[in-house]
C-alpha cells in the first residue's frame, strides 16, 4: 500500500547505489518527497560519486566512503527545527550517484563515407569503426550540462554526442596526416591515439569526461575500390601474363575438344585460338606473325645454343630457323586450321586435301586452289590426263 512505502521510505536513513546495470552514468536515489532523515547515512562505493543537489543547486560532492549527513558535511544546509514534534526535521534534497568508472566496449562509426584524397587513388571514400572507454571526471560539470533532471542517465544518450566528435576528428586527423589509404592499416595506433587526444580535449572541459582509450578497428575502401584492388593483387602473383595467357588457351582446347557439339561458336573459338598460340609461336621462334607479310628472320641473338655462348672470342652467327607457317583449308563448307607444312602434308595423304581445295595462309589476299599454291601443288603430284 503506498502509506506503507511512504512510512519505510520516512524510516530508512541509508543512502546507497548498488544495483548497477553496468550502462548507467547517472543515477537519482528515489525517495518520497525527496525527503532525507537528519544524520542519515550516505554510502559511496568504489568507481561511484554522490552529488547532493538542494533547491536546483549543487550543494556538495561525495567521494567514496562512508558520509554522515548533517550540517558539518551540508555546510549549506540549515538546520531546520520543527516546532510541532520537537525535533529536527528531514531535509529536501536529491541525491545522484554518478559512476566515476571506466564504461568499455562502447563502439563508434562512419554512418556516411568519408572524402579524401589518396595519392595513389586520387579521390576515394572511407568508411571506419572502432570502439572507445568513457569515464566521467567531474560530475559537477557532467550534472550541469548533460543529465539535468534525468533520473536514470545512460550511456545510449551520450552515444551520438561522443560519436560525432571522433568522426570529425577522425576525417580532421587523416585528411592532414597524408597517409596513403593502403598504408592505413599499419598507422591504426597513431591515428587512433591522435583522435582521442582530439576527441578529450573537446569533452573534458565541457562535460566533464574523459577518453582513456579509443582505438580503430577496421578502415574500409568501397566496394568497387577493394574489387580493383584484388585485380592489380592478382596481376602481381601471376607474373608473366604471356605465360598465362598460353595456360589459359590451352585450358580452353582441352574444354573444346572434351566437347565436340559446340557448334559453330565452338569452332570460331578453336580458330581464334589457333590465331593466337601461332602468333605466340611466331614471336618466340622470330617468325612472321599471322596477318602480316612472310619474310622476316629471327633477330641477331635469337636461338643462340650453349656452345656458342661457351666459345671465346667472337660469337656465331645464329642458326637459320624454317619459318613457321600455318595453313587453312575448307572443308565441308567451314574453315578448319591452322595446319603445320607437315600436317598439310598428312590431309594430302588422306584425301582430304584435294587440288581443287581452297586454302589460306598469312599473306595471301584470298583464297585459292590449292593447285595453284606452289608449295602445297608439289605436295599433290602430277595432274589427271585430259579426258578424251
Amino acid at each position: 500500500m503506498d502509506w506503507m512505502k511512504n512510512l519505510r521510505n520516512e524510516l530508512i536513513d541509508i543512502i546507497e547505489w548498488v544495483d548497477d546495470p553496468g550502462n548507467t552514468l547517472v543515477w537519482r536515489f528515489p525517495r518520497y518527497r525527496n525527503e532525507i532523515k537528519w544524520k542519515a547515512k550516505l554510502i559511496v562505493r568504489p568507481g561511484q560519486m554522490a552529488v547532493f543537489v538542494s533547491e536546483g543547486q549543487i550543494a556538495d560532492v561525495f567521494s567514496p566512503g562512508t558520509h554522515t549527513l548533517e550540517t558539518k558535511n551540508l555546510p549549506i544546509l540549515r538546520t531546520i527545527l520543527s516546532w510541532a514534534y520537537g525535533f529536527e526535521s528531514p531535509f529536501k534534497a536529491e541525491v545522484y550517484f554518478v559512476s566515476t568508472r571506466q564504461l568499455t566496449g562502447l563502439k563508434w562509426g562512419t554512418p556516411n563515407p568519408i572524402m579524401m584524397r589518396d595519392p595513389d587513388f586520387g579521390p576515394i571514400r572511407l568508411r571506419a569503426f572502432g570502439t572507445y572507454n568513457l569515464q566521467c571526471r567531474d560530475p559537477r560539470a557532467l550534472l550541469e550540462q548533460l543529465v539535468g533532471t534525468d533520473s536514470n542517465f545512460e550511456t545510449d544518450e551520450l552515444r551520438e554526442l561522443i560519436r560525432s566528435f571522433i568522426i570529425s576528428s577522425f576525417a580532421d586527423v587523416v585528411g592532414s596526416s597524408e597517409v596513403a589509404a593502403l598504408d592505413l592499416a599499419a598507422n591504426y595506433q597513431e591515428l587512433a591515439e591522435k583522435v582521442r587526444t582530439t576527441v578529450a580535449d573537446n569533452i573534458d572541459d565541457e562535460y566533464g569526461l574523459a577518453l582513456p582509450q579509443l582505438f580503430i578497428v577496421n578502415v574500409s575502401l568501397p566496394e568497387e575500390v577493394e574489387k580493383a584492388l584484388d585485380t592489380r593483387t592478382s596481376m602481381g602473383v601471376i607474373g608473366d601474363l604471356d605465360r598465362f595467357q598460353q595456360y589459359q588457351m590451352g585450358e580452353a582446347m582441352v574444354r573444346a575438344a572434351e566437347n565436340p557439339g559446340g557448334g559453330g561458336g565452338a569452332e570460331g573459338m578453336g580458330l581464334g585460338m589457333g590465331f593466337a598460340m601461332a602468333n605466340q609461336m611466331a614471336r618466340q621462334m622470330g617468325g612472321p606473325v599471322m596477318g602480316q607479310p612472310v619474310g622476316g628472320q629471327m633477330p641477331q641473338g635469337q636461338g643462340m645454343g650453349v656452345a656458342g655462348m661457351a666459345g671465346a672470342g667472337q660469337m656465331p652467327p645464329p642458326v637459320p630457323q624454317q619459318p613457321l607457317v600455318a595453313w587453312h583449308i575448307v572443308e565441308g563448307g567451314r574453315t578448319v586450321g591452322p595446319f603445320s607444312a607437315p600436317q598439310v602434308s598428312e590431309l594430302v595423304a588422306q584425301g582430304r586435301l584435294l587440288r581443287e581445295t581452297l586454302i589460306w595462309r598469312a599473306g595471301f589476299s584470298s583464297w585459292l586452289s590449292a593447285s595453284d599454291v606452289p608449295e602445297v601443288a608439289g605436295m599433290l603430284g602430277p595432274p589427271p590426263p585430259p579426258a578424251e
